[in-house]
């Protein structure tokens, strides 16, 4: 199957891609689905099942495509798949809810999780670079522990604001009204959710690999393009619904939360399962990531709010960065 994929026509890759996708999005859905109900039927608290199932749940695709990327050998897939990611979800999907409704923003998202993820994304290029240029299983390893910390640190200061009253995200609203499920069909979820994430992540990076070979395209390109969007679209559909419904109190948090997750997680757990390489590409990207994570840092400074004009100058940068990587 993966020696077909890979060397099928144009026509089929591009169909397999999207069939990639949509193994991906749907794996992950019921993967959660499964997961959180099997927490709930245990008495685990909504905030800690939103903060960890469902809150990674969204960074699967990433997770899927990168790991099976490290696996096949083809590394810088797996790189720019997740920076690829991370600006997309921080330029469109915010810079799109920014200009349907005013984004307000949370003061911890400011003052905690903002400056983290630029540290994240600095300590991504020190070791990157450091490496030379390659992550290794060490620096692997050592995402993973500072993941496990702030993913800690996240579930005390939820359970904390969750006693005082305070409000804890919409993640963990989304786990409070899962519903329990029969335990064997929620065991039947996670496999079924498990195969299909592990299945869309080996189509998705082979077919998009064939498309690259036949188009002359580089795999860091496909990365940052076809491959990032793709695994990005759940996030920007479930925003803009959110934000023509006027309830975008928590995307720009949880973008930035995302964010994270794919620097410290996905990366972090493709590191340790095999050394990822850096191409000079990689360090410039991640450096526009710096960028632009430090513009829209400036931007919701200012009022404390993403206001129209403002995602429309988040539209306009990303489509400037989408034509540099074409024409690089």
């Amino acid at each position: 199957m993966t020696e077909f994929v890979s060397n099928c026509s144009m026509p089929l890759a591009i169909i397999f891609l999207a069939a990639g996708f949509f193994f991906l999005v749907k794996g992950a859905d019921i993967f959660v689905e499964g997961s959180s109900s099997i927490a709930k039927k245990f008495h685990v608290p909504s905030i800690i099942i939103g903060l960890t199932i469902v809150a990674m749940g969204t960074s699967l695709p990433e997770a899927a495509v990168s790991v099976t990327a490290s696996l096949a050998n083809q590394n810088t897939l797996a790189v720019s798949n997740v920076v690829g990611s991370n600006i997309f979800n921080l330029m469109v999907v915010i810079g799109m809810c920014a200009v349907l409704t005013p984004v307000a923003v949370q003061r911890e998202t400011l003052k905690r999780d903002f400056p983290f993820s630029v540290i994240c994304a600095i300590l991504l290029l020190i070791l990157g670079w450091l490496g030379p240029m390659q992550l290794g299983h060490g620096d692997g390893v050592i995402l993973l522990i500072l993941f496990a910390l702030f993913l800690g640190y996240m579930i005390k200061s939820a359970l904390q604001a969750n006693r005082e009253g305070k409000k804890s995200g919409e993640e963990a609203k989304e786990a409070e009204d899962m519903k329990i499920m029969p335990l064997p069909k929620s065991l039947l979820f996670i496999v079924v959710g498990a195969v299909g994430i592990i299945l869309g992540g080996d189509v998705v990076v082979n077919s998009a690999s064939n498309i690259a070979t036949r188009l002359g395209m580089s795999e860091t390109l496909v990365g940052l393009t076809i491959v990032s969007i793709g695994t990005s679209l759940p996030e920007l559909v479930t925003s803009v619904v959110a934000a023509r419904k006027h309830e975008v109190d928590m995307a720009l948090g949880n973008a930035i939360g995302s964010n994270i997750f794919n620097i410290l997680m996905v990366l972090g757990i493709a590191g340790a399962i095999s050394p990822i390489a850096f191409l000079m590409e990689n360090i410039i990207d991640i450096v526009v990531l710096l960028v632009f994570s430090l513009i829209v840092w400036i931007f919701a400074w200012t009022k404390q709010k993403l206001n129209k004009g403002e995602g429309a100058v988040m539209l306009l940068l990303y489509a400037a960065f989408m034509v540099y990587i074409c024409i690089r």
